[in-house]
Order: C-alpha cells, then sequence, then structure tokens
C-alpha cells in the first residue's frame, strides 16, 4: 500500500496547510514504515505494581508488564542516566517485536525508540553525553538522535563477518569484534572511521572498555585479556586458576570485578577482585552460589543472583563485613537473565524475572542499607 500526501506549506495567518503549485507528491513509504513512524516516540504506561517480597517482606515494584517480555542491556553498557531519572531498556510491547525503549524512572511511562526488524538488545547504550543511543539492527549500527529521533547510520559488519562484542569509550569511539573464519579483528570506530585494534586468533567474547583508561578487556580461550585501546600492550590478566565466570569494572576503572568457579562443584562460587597495576588478585568473599554479580558506584557493595533452586534470591554482598543480605526472591525460570544492577546513585536495584509470565523489570529499594553515591555513574 503506498501512501499520498500534499507537499505543503503552513499558512500561519489561517493556521492551515495548503498545497504548493497544486503539486501531489508520492510519498515512498510502505505501510510498515508508516507504522513504524508513528510508533516511534510513542508513549505508554506506567506499568508498575507494587508487591511485598513474600521471603523478605521489601517492597518491590515491577516496572514492566510480564504480558509481554521486556529486559535490559548489556550490564557493561551506559543504560541509566546520570540523573538516574531514566533507563534504556527493550520490550517486545510493540507488536511483538523487539524493540529499544526509554523508561522514565519518576513517573513510569515508556517512550518507543526504535521500529527495526533485527534489534540486538545488548547493543543498547546511550553515548557518553546521553544525547543518542546506540544499536545493532542486524549488521548495521546506528545512533539515534534523541531530540530529533532521527537516526544515522555508523557502521556496517562485512556480509562475511559476525560481530561478536561491543562497547563504547567517554570519548564516544565505539569498539566491536569481527569474526570471520576462525579469526576475530577488535575494530575502532569514530566518526565513520574503521581501524583494526588487534587480531586473536579463535572468538572473543566479553569485550568491554576499561572505565577511564584507554584500555580494553575480553575474553578469549577462556582467558582474561587486556590491549591498550591503539593496539599496544596486549597482555593475559593472572586471575585465579579455573573457570572464571562474569566480570565487571568497578566504576574507577582501577580493579576488576569477577566470579571464580571452582572445579570442585560442591565448592562455593566465590567474588574477586583483581588489580591489573602490580596483578594483585584477591578474594572479597564466598557467595551463596551467584550466576552474576555488579558493583555499586563506588564498590562498596555488589549485588547477585543466586543459581540456586533453593534460594532463587536476589542479594547484596557488603565489602567490609563479607556478608550477603537478601533483598527478595526473583524466581527466575533460567538464573541468568536476572542480570541484578544497581541505580547509579546506589539507592535501588534493578533486575529481571520471568515469575509472573515473560520476563519483565523488577527494582527494590536499598537505601536503608546502601550508602547513596555520586550519581555520575557512567
Amino acid at each position: 500500500m503506498r501512501m499520498q500526501a500534499y507537499t505543503c506549506e503552513a499558512s500561519a495567518a489561517r493556521g492551515t496547510a495548503r498545497p504548493r503549485d497544486n503539486r501531489i507528491t508520492l510519498v515512498p513509504f510502505s505501510r510498515r514504515d508508516f507504522l513504524a513512524m508513528a510508533a516511534v516516540g510513542g508513549v505508554s504506561g506506567p506499568e508498575w505494581r507494587r508487591y511485598p517480597d513474600p521471603a523478605t517482606e521489601f517492597q518491590i515494584v515491577r516496572l514492566t508488564d510480564p504480558a509481554f517480555a521486556s529486559g535490559m542491556t548489556a550490564p557493561h553498557l551506559h543504560s541509566f542516566t546520570r540523573r538516574v531519572d531514566s533507563l534504556l531498556y527493550w520490550s517486545e510491547r510493540a507488536a511483538g517485536t523487539r524493540q529499544a525503549f526509554l523508561l522514565n524512572l519518576k513517573e513510569g511511562s515508556s517512550r518507543q525508540l526504535t521500529d527495526v526488524a533485527a534489534l540486538d538488545s545488548s547493543s543498547l547504550s546511550f553515548s557518553p553525553d546521553e544525547r543518542e543511543v546506540f544499536y545493532f539492527d542486524g549488521p548495521v549500527l546506528h545512533a539515534l538522535n534523541l531530540a530529533s529521533m532521527k537516526a544515522r547510520e555508523v557502521y556496517r559488519v562485512p556480509e562475511a563477518s559476525v560481530r561478536d562484542g561491543f562497547t563504547v569509550v567517554a570519548d564516544g569511539t565505539v569498539f566491536l569484534v569481527e569474526r570471520t573464519d576462525g579469526h576475530s579483528r577488535i575494530l575502532s570506530v569514530l566518526r565513520g572511521l574503521a581501524r583494526q585494534v588487534a587480531e586473536v586468533d579463535g572468538g572473543v567474547d566479553g569485550l568491554m572498555a576499561r572505565p577511564r583508561h584507554q584500555q580494553l578487556l575480553y575474553r578469549a580461550g577462556g582467558l582474561l585479556w587486556m590491549v591498550n585501546a591503539d593496539g599496544t600492550g596486549k597482555r593475559q590478566l593472572k586471575t585465579e586458576p579455573g573457570h572464571t565466570g562474569e566480570a565487571l569494572w568497578a566504576l574507577s576503572g582501577q580493579t576488576l570485578i569477577y566470579l571464580h568457579d571452582p572445579n570442585d562443584a560442591k565448592e562455593l562460587v566465590t567474588l574477586r577482585e583483581h588489580t591489573p597495576e602490580g596483578g594483585l588478585d584477591m578474594l572479597l568473599a564466598k557467595t551463596s552460589q551467584f550466576i552474576s554479580a555488579s558493583p555499586n558506584a563506588d564498590a562498596s557493595v555488589f549485588t547477585g543472583a543466586s543459581r540456586s533452586l533453593a534460594s532463587p534470591y536476589v542479594l547484596i554482598l557488603l565489602r567490609v563485613a563479607h556478608r550477603e543480605l537478601t533483598l527478595c526472591e526473583h524466581h527466575a525460570t533460567d538464573p541468568a537473565m536476572v542480570q541484578p544492577v544497581f541505580t547509579p546513585d546506589s539507592r535501588s536495584v534493578l533486575f529481571v524475572s520471568d515469575r509472573h509470565g515473560k520476563p519483565a523489570l523488577y527494582m527494590v529499594g536499598v537505601a536503608k542499607f546502601v550508602e547513596q553515591t555520586n550519581g555520575d555513574a557512567q
């Protein structure tokens, strides 16, 4: 179906529009294009529901409707605004397709940002100045201007390659991994120019920028590696022998927080901290079988999700006391989806669960237990 429209100019005197030179212009939009323009920028909600947690009686806020799936981006990317008033997330509320949304954390409403065919929800990220949102639609990286709601193409992955990672640094440079014929390349892209940073045999995952440093972290061959943003200084991190689980940088960039899975299934998962300068690797605490963990802004407290079927909890772990506190049940069918994270001010923890239907976003306040931190957490 094609739409017809007049090429018009406004008549300020009468508040109407009139055809210019009586010409009729055919607008080259399909019906899907037309509906997409109507959808993008649309506001829905709020969908918030409050309930006391059955295990702790702490007040939980379910932020999205479990009638459709919703979730968060990769935990190392910039998903909260610095003022902690908005959250970038994905949802399938738009006709069952996965799209990017912006959640107003003060009012609860959600604004649709995209209408694309193949959104990679793990690539959603604010730009450092929070004026744009990055996302991959299939092989194409876009940057959406939040003021004009217009997207521009930043980079296109070649047809023969597969993308394996994505991260953004403070000056707006994006880094990604392309894999071709068993070899991976880490690329930097700035102002449309792509440059190879490093080449690695085999696959690469977990690509992350190191905060406040011109360095990148990635996983290859089951090991963690660091390389400078200009491609120099490649080296393996000497972490605790055995399997290294989820890893995230502390906001300061001074240390890497990671989970260590022991080879003996009877042993507990531990939370560890690695300092690249000097190679110090220290035990922070044993955990109640965390499957994921992330620090708050000053790395004084950590939140994690338990993989235990008997204790399906979201917890916080205090660095000083080495003690865990149960926040709430998550009861997710797959604990890997929970991925709890602190808001930048450390006043709340957000997580994902499908306990009430499809995956939805949940929030629990922790201001009673965690000191507020600077909101400049990205």
